[in-house]
């Protein structure tokens, strides 16, 4: 006798779950899902048994499937050997509302609710999306220190997003687990669904192809399919990489860099710049990582895009009136952040000496944008912020949240002249840090004691900072303690890494991860920190705290108290009219 014969359908999943099978059965798109009406997805259905098609039973708010959903479905016997499937391509529900799916076969009876919304009429021109990837709110604590100083515990200014009208706490948890990646949160933000770790535009099914789960609608996709906007994306990252990839993409894997360089082409975005030039020459280049002979920079030239491979060049291309399209990639890999640019002239600026700053990719892109009359969606990515807090890098990580509310005042400005400009400025997840005091070097005994904490912290004397609120030395005598709560094996040395990103861990003899000796070799006194996180992590990981989301202009006041991440989706499509007749 069947389990499900005993168990409601909601409650043979989570058993089905419990019992550890690899994959319950399912319908995509899940329980609880809010669609925009009008956009596009894909729907599938999962049975746990191999069913006969002509068994099957679809309904929808209790009449037959496909006498509501006419688009051609598609029979999986037994898909990889899990039991039978069904999926329906493109499918578009028009009238908000209520919407129940059932699904029965004759062992099993699958069910979910999904709540369609319309957006009601267009209310803005303009919306900018600053993403902090991976900013927390420690990050802000140490990026306003250095860059506006503190008097007898009072900050001499804010970062530009400190001040903005309406704020709310966002949740970023994915389908499948409690912490979250890049790709699935940002994928939050471009859809307005929840997905898994490592996917981006799809719902993780059991399909074996990246490219074959079911797929939901970007904004992107949505702006160009149905007005004539204009679309902007800028990172400071490979341009491959998850947060940028999820404007455009559908894959369960994030690692599939070739292919969302090659949705960036196709996206018809008309300003893309950043990082991941690797992944736009044909292989026979000597950087490339593709694995084709595609040269997709000769194919943004054919498309009408002006090129720009220097901040120079990005600068004088975006200035030109007649530049409606640009394309600007500046480095092979990920750019390098602004404290090795402006100051320390590490990692790889040497090699790349002409890398434009998030600012000037920032007022580029508005520039060429707003030339379209009709308006324009622009996403900005500060990413490094994110990836010097997994390697244990805070100072790195202030610098760039500096840079962030550098770029953040370039838009207030811009607003300032196009009021009907929404502006959210969020991270897409958070990780751990905090500041529990000041390290005084002048303090005696070993490195620990040289913490002082409460009224024995007193404050840092980091030097004034310059015009554009970075202060030119951080190697001063009494620094930020600043400590992350999830850390690999490690030697904490409480100095910043004037020579290069900290490598907090490395591969030892046994392939498990051991605190990086070059560290304990540079400053006797280190403190060797035992590991937190799982041997096989060379690095911090992400938080499940939530994240603080800051916006000015028409339709922000929707921003308040808590938010799911999915809901950020939502206010930006109804600003925008995006799902209204």
């Amino acid at each position: 006798m069947k389990i499900s014969q005993f168990l409601k359908p909601a409650s043979y999943i989570l058993f089905s779950v419990l019992a550890g099978l690899a994959q319950a059965a399912a319908i995509y798109p899940i329980d609880k899902a809010a669609i925009l009406a009008g956009s596009k997805f894909d729907v599938k259905i999962e049975f746990n048994s191999v069913v006969n098609q002509d068994e099957v039973v679809l309904e929808l708010n209790g009449a037959p499937l496909n006498k509501i959903i006419p688009n051609k479905s598609d029979f999986i016997a037994n898909e990889n050997g899990k039991g039978s499937s069904i999926l329906i391509r493109d499918v578009q529900l028009a009238k908000a509302g209520n919407y129940q799916i059932v699904a029965r076969s004759p062992q099993e009876r699958l069910q979910v609710n999904w709540d369609v919304y319309s957006s009601g009429p267009r209310r803005v021109k303009n919306v900018i999306l600053f993403i902090g990837d991976g900013m927390t709110i420690a990050n802000r604590t140490t990026a306003r220190v250095l860059s506006k100083g503190m008097q007898e515990g009072k900050y001499q200014g804010r970062l530009a997003f400190d001040d903005m009208p309406n704020t709310a706490m966002i949740g970023t948890s994915g389908s499948d687990s409690l912490i979250t990646d890049s790709a699935n949160s940002m994928s939050a933000y471009t859809t307005g669904h929840k997905t898994a770790v490592n996917a981006m535009g799809v719902y993780v099914s059991r399909a074996s192809d990246n490219f074959s789960h079911p797929k939901v609608e970007t904004i992107t996709e949505l702006i160009k399919r149905n007005t004539k906007m204009s679309v902007g994306i800028v990172s400071d990252a490979e341009l491959e990489d998850a947060t940028p990839g999820a404007m455009v993409s559908h894959t369960r894997r994030r690692a599939d860099k070739q292919y969302i360089a090659d949705q960036l082409l196709a996206s018809g975005a008309e300003v893309i710049l950043g990082g991941g030039s690797a992944y736009f020459y044909p292989q026979s280049t000597k950087f490339s990582k593709r694995k084709d002979d595609k040269n997709l920079l000769e194919s943004f030239k054919s498309q009408g895009y002006q090129i720009a491979f220097t901040k120079q060049g990005l600068i004088s291309e975006s200035d030109n009136k007649d530049t409606k399209k640009l394309f600007g990639v500046f480095h092979p890999d990920n750019m390098d952040g602004s404290l090795d640019r402006l100051y320390l002239k590490k990692n790889t600026v040497e090699e790349y000496p002409n890398q434009p700053d998030l600012t000037e990719m920032t007022q580029s892109a508005l520039n060429v944008l707003s030339r379209n009359p009709n308006g324009f969606f622009l996403m900005v990515e500060a990413a490094l912020i994110d990836k010097f807090n997994h390697p244990l890098d805070w100072e790195r990580a202030a610098f760039d949240t500096i840079m962030l509310s550098n770029a953040v005042q370039i838009a207030k400005e811009f607003a300032k002249t196009h009021p009907d400009t929404l502006i959210i400025v969020t991270p897409d997840h958070t990780h751990s840090g905090s500041i529990s005091g000041v390290v005084h070097d002048d303090k005696p005994g070993p490195l620990r004691e040289k913490v002082g904490i409460y009224a024995d912290a007193g404050f840092p004397n980091y030097p004034k900072a310059d015009i554009q609120g970075y202060p030119n030395r951080i190697d001063v005598s009494k620094r930020i303690a600043f400590f992350y709560g999830s850390y690999p094996d490690h030697y904490e040395t409480m100095h910043p890494k004037l020579d290069g990103t900290f490598v907090p861990a490395i591969k030892g003899e046994d392939g498990k991860y051991v605190a990086n000796p070059k560290y304990v070799q540079q400053q006797e006194d280190a403190i060797h920190v035992g590991g937190n996180l799982p041997s096989h992590q060379d690095s911090g990981v992400h938080a499940a705290d939530d994240a603080v989301l800051n916006a000015s202009g028409p339709g922000s006041e929707k921003f308040k108290g808590f938010m799911d991440n999915t809901e950020v989706f939502k206010v930006m499509v109804e600003s925008l009219g995006l799902g209204s007749k």
